[in-house]
């Protein structure tokens, strides 16, 4: 079995003005893994993320990267972040070059690499993340969804193992927010974890493959999306509700339309199969 890429240890973060974030929290990140992280507003997502990129310190406990302790020094904080990406909601807190291009192959530059290969990377990740016609357009120029794919391809440039993105559909129309969802599942391989926090109950439930549940700053659900959003009382303490697919399949359950020995539908298209079958 692999080793966690992150394991929590009893950790708490508190701010210089009192505020507890996170408390007494214990949980690992495995590699490979889709990870929806979801909570009410003030759960401690966003410091949790901060923690990850070693942006933030834990006031209390341990965070172990790869089965060791994370170090803080610069050298050490250098490599996590080359290996570690984190796309925040703004995209406008991390695009600040003249052009996309240059934007992009700003990271790939600082690690020394030749320009022949800075200038192969930046143009393989533009073709993936489709913005090659944003290629010398200014940043601030771009619509919130296109800026959102830029910052994407500014983390994806670097190959990190792990990415963390917060509410990247945030602010989307369905049409970007598709989009984003698409190019998350496509950039996600077997050695590479994606975390993304959402307010989104049916994105999170359709396409992670883990969810953890944050509250005040505790972890109170971790699992399958099936087995978090089953527990009810863990959905209204975070001020949440049940995934339409979820909630929908219950339903034709109770109604005897559908037999509860079929397998659950991970997805309105495997609802609808289901429903398709049954006939």
């Amino acid at each position: 079995m692999k080793t966690p890429i992150f394991t929590f240890e009893n950790i708490t973060y508190q701010y210089a003005d009192g505020t507890v974030a996170l408390k007494d929290l214990t949980l690992s990140i495995d590699t490979g893994k889709k990870i929806a992280l979801i909570g009410n507003n003030g759960a401690g997502k966003s410091t949790f993320f901060l923690l990850l990129n070693g942006i933030i310190k834990p006031t209390k406990g341990t965070i172990l990267f790869h089965g060791k302790n994370l170090a803080y020094s610069r050298k050490e904080i250098r490599k996590l972040r080359q290996q570690v990406g984190i796309v925040f909601q703004n995209p406008d807190s991390q695009l600040f070059s003249s052009s996309v291009y240059e934007d992009i192959r700003f990271g790939p530059k600082n690690l020394g690499l030749s320009p022949e290969r800075v200038k192969k990377t930046v143009d393989e990740v533009m073709k993936r993340t489709e913005i090659e016609a944003l290629r010398d357009k200014p940043p601030h120029f771009l619509s919130i969804g296109q800026k959102k794919r830029v910052a994407i391809a500014g983390i994806l440039v670097m190959e990190p193992e792990l990415m963390v993105l917060d509410e990247p559909t945030a602010g989307l129309d369905p049409y970007y927010s598709k989009k984003i969802v698409d190019l998350l599942s496509e950039i996600h391989h077997k050695d590479r974890t994606i975390i993304l926090s959402t307010h989104n109950v049916d994105l999170a439930y359709e396409w992670a493959d883990e969810v953890i549940v944050l509250n005040d700053g505790e972890l109170i659900s971790k699992g399958t999306p099936w087995e978090v959003f089953q527990q009810k009382k863990v959905i209204q303490q975070s001020h949440l509700e049940q995934p339409w697919v979820v909630e929908v399949y219950d339903k034709l359950i109770e109604a005897t339309i559908l037999s509860n020995t079929l397998p659950y539908p991970t997805s309105k298209k495997e609802l609808f199969e289901l429903l398709k079958n049954c006939r």
